[in-house]
């Protein structure tokens, strides 16, 4: 459970009682919220160079007298919230280095007969009590001469022997949670001279009876006085205020959640000297259960003009009366957040002569939504140079407003402005609108050193022109994508830029860029944790100071330029192959090859209309109608031949017209010439009989030369019909015309068999 600074955390651990191994070399020790019942001597033994030991939250009663007489060194011991019913003075005996003891929590009902703190000579804070604790007694402070913060809780503190505290010779820091005014009384007796800041908690001042007992405060020499969840009434609250009055070095007073039963009916009632020393007044979340009935206050206006710094927070403050503003003749700061101030009443609070020496306002979270009558109402305010009315509601703004012309700082973050206008006073040092809609920010601003743009819609930086003195910029969390050149030029005068949380599209031009700039650490806030690339998704989550993107990315288009390129010379290598190598006709051939695949092998005999199918050259056109068909067609018995001229049917696919006679032909007679060979038509028919014809090893070819022709002649691709033409008999046209009628009766008898 130890790091590397020696801190071990074995709080929450479920253990019972404090693990052994403990070393030399721990410095940090939490054990708290564990089930601890009980300290023994030799627990901490080994532990000699402990500086914090944390053992609140477990059910400790019983702790060896020795259990500490090794630590030396320990700075900071917490016993809280255990059931430790005695302190002994024995343990505290050892701790020579002790600043911080926390005892509180516990179920001790006093501290013993003794000081069990008298050999602690460094203790600096000491917090001590419990709901049983009720007897302090003289000479259990003995030896504490001064103490940074004593935190006495005390709700049944009921019995207090004069002089207990008054051996303590300076208190920075006082606590009193009480009950008992008149306990409480004879405590602050003792402490007139110690206590600097005096924090009363949970006491209730509601007895105006009991009033005459805090009359000792009125001779405390405290600077600053607290009041904490105490309640306070219409009676008790004058008294109060003539007791405050009368403390001479008192300069701060503070309610913090606290209640007053009372609509503030204290006229003529409240009789006091006005304190010349008071100067700062806060009050946060007082409870006034009827604020809607509360009076004008003229009653505390005579005792309010030498106050410098009023705090009035989370209140249901709705008006500030005007006579009330213009007797606060020294006030530089108001804080009047988080209340219920609107546009009217906000301009008759701040009236005319009202807070003539205000220089710090703030009005964030009220009820505000006119930003031009806001304007006008605070320019009566001559010295106002801070201004704060964030989180209000003003929506669209106008063009042109009215404000003090001493004003430097202005806060209108989170106030929904759609967009920035000449609204916004040129004479701002400062200026904050985040987390509103802007999409653009083009103001003319010459003076503006400070602007935060944080959340909004911006895709852009501002330009650097209409802001020159500008040293801290923030535009995190918007829409920037990308800065170009001329944007990160202009900033690189800048002393501050936080451009973090934003979606940038890491361009090469952007990555580049950015990349080498030296300083850019140095300007930008966040560098590089805050500077993520959305896009592309190759270095999407990637930091902007390390994303690298790839060739095509960077080069896009000239990778595709060249790529269209390439694939353009592809095509046409491809197609100059193709043509060379014939791949069109294989490729017809693989069509035809697949059409006649899917067609029967043979034709029906019922089917067979035809002797032969002709095949020839358009060249050799004469010969074969006027000379073979002739001779055929009128031999006895006649043969049926079939023409593509006469014989195929119109409209009809070439591809099923050639396959469709070929099939209903008994056979397939090709008349061979040079014109044959060159001829695309008979090309065609050779084609799609390749396959039907010669892949079945019949003798359904018959070959008929008309002139002599080698077969080198033929092209290489019709490799069976070479193959045919050198290992078959063909036959030949003769000139001689008795040879001629030997070719008539092998021809016939060729197409009978």
């Amino acid at each position: 459970s130890c790091d590397a600074t020696q801190l071990c955390n074995c709080s929450s651990m479920g253990l019972d009682f404090i693990p052994l191994g403990l070393t030399d070399r721990i410095t940090v020790l939490n054990l708290a919220h564990n089930r601890i019942r009980q300290i023994r001597a030799q627990d901490l033994q080994q532990a000699v160079n402990l500086r914090t030991l944390l053992l609140q939250s477990n059910q400790i009663s019983s702790i060896d007298q020795d259990s500490f007489r090794s630590l030396g060194k320990l700075e900071l011991l917490d016993l809280s919230n255990n059931s430790l019913a005695h302190l002994s003075p024995e343990w505290f005996g050892p701790l020579l280095s002790l600043q911080h003891l926390y005892l509180q929590g516990n179920s001790y009902r006093d501290l013993g007969e003794s000081s069990p703190f008298s050999s602690l000579r460094n203790l600096s804070s000491l917090r001590l009590g419990n709901p049983w604790f009720s007897t302090i007694r003289q000479g259990n402070f003995e030896s504490i001469e001064l103490l940074e913060m004593l935190w006495i809780n005390g709700g049944r503190l009921s019995q207090y022997e004069p002089g207990s505290l008054k051996s303590i010779k300076k208190i920075n820091h006082m606590i009193l949670n009480l009950r008992n005014a008149t306990v409480f009384s004879a405590i602050v007796r003792d402490l007139v001279h110690s206590v600097m800041w005096l924090e009363v908690r949970k006491i209730a001042f509601n007895m105006p009876a009991e009033m005459q007992l805090l009359r000792v405060l009125s001779s405390c020499l405290a600077k600053k006085i607290t009041f904490k969840q105490t309640l306070l009434t219409d009676a008790t609250v004058p008294k109060i205020v003539g007791i405050l009055e009368d403390m001479p070095k008192l300069v701060e007073v503070e309610l913090i959640d606290c209640k007053l039963m009372g609509t503030g009916q204290w006229k003529l009632q409240i009789h006091a000297n006005q304190s010349q020393t008071l100067k700062v007044l806060t009050i946060k979340k007082l409870t006034i259960e009827k604020f809607y009935l509360f009076t004008d206050l003229q009653s505390v206006e005579g005792l309010v003009s030498l106050l410098t710094k009023v705090t009035v927070e989370n209140t249901k403050v709705f008006l500030v009366p005007c006579s009330l503003s213009q007797n606060l003749l020294s006030l530089e700061y108001l804080d009047l957040s988080s209340n219920l101030l609107g546009d009217q009443s906000l301009d008759h609070s701040a009236c005319q002569g009202g807070w003539p020496s205000l220089r710090t306002l703030n009005l964030s979270q009220n009820s505000l939504s006119n930003l031009e009558m806001t304007s006008k109402s605070l320019s009566r305010l001559t010295n106002l140079i801070f201004l704060d009315i964030s989180q209000n509601n003003f929506g669209e703004i106008p063009d042109a407003c009215e404000w003090p012309k001493t004003l430097k700082f202005l806060n209108l973050s989170n106030t929904q402005i759609p967009k920035a206008t000449a609204c916004i006073p040129p004479t701002l040092e400062v200026l904050d609108v985040s987390g509103n809609n802007l999409r653009e920010f083009t103001l003319q601003l010459p003076f503006l050193q400070e602007l935060y743009l944080t959340k909004n819609h911006l895709k852009a930086l501002p330009g650097a022109a209409p802001i020159p003195s500008l040293a801290v910029l923030s535009v995190r969390r918007n829409k920037l994508i990308s800065f170009s050149r001329e944007e990160l030029e202009s900033f690189k005068q800048m002393e501050q830029l936080d451009a973090s949380d934003n979606n940038f599209i890491c361009s090469c031009e952007f990555l580049s860029f950015i990349q080498q700039q030296a300083s850019v650490g140095q300007v930008l806030v966040g560098w590089p944790e805050g500077y993520i690339c959305d896009s592309p998704l190759s270095v999407r989550g990637q930091q902007v100071g390390g994303a690298r993107l790839s060739l095509l990315e960077c080069h896009r288009t000239l990778v595709v330029s060249l790529s269209c390129v390439l694939v353009f010379v592809v095509i046409l290598v491809v197609v100059v192959v193709g043509h060379k190598c014939h791949a069109v006709w294989y490729l017809r051939m693989t069509w035809a090859w697949l059409q006649a695949k899917r067609r029967p092998k043979r034709a029906p005999p019922k089917d067979i209309c035809y002797d032969a199918f002709v095949s020839y050259s358009e060249s050799d056109a004469g010969w074969v109608e006027d000379v073979m068909v002739r001779e055929l067609e009128q031999a006895c018995p006649p043969f049926r031949l079939c023409l593509h001229k006469r014989d195929f049917v119109p409209g009809k696919w070439i591809v099923d017209n050639i396959i469709d006679s070929i099939e209903k032909s008994h056979k397939t007679l090709f008349v061979l010439s040079e014109h044959f060979v060159q001829s695309e038509w008979c090309r065609y028919e050779l084609d799609f009989s390749h396959f039907r014809l010669f892949d079945q090893n019949t003798d359904a070819a018959i070959l008929v030369l008309l002139e002599p022709i080698q077969s080198k002649a033929i092209p290489k691709r019709f490799c069976k019909l070479r193959k045919i033409m050198n290992t078959k008999t063909y036959l030949e046209w003769p000139l001689d015309k008795e040879q001629q009628e030997i070719f008539w009766f092998n021809l016939k008898t060729a197409l009978k068999s």
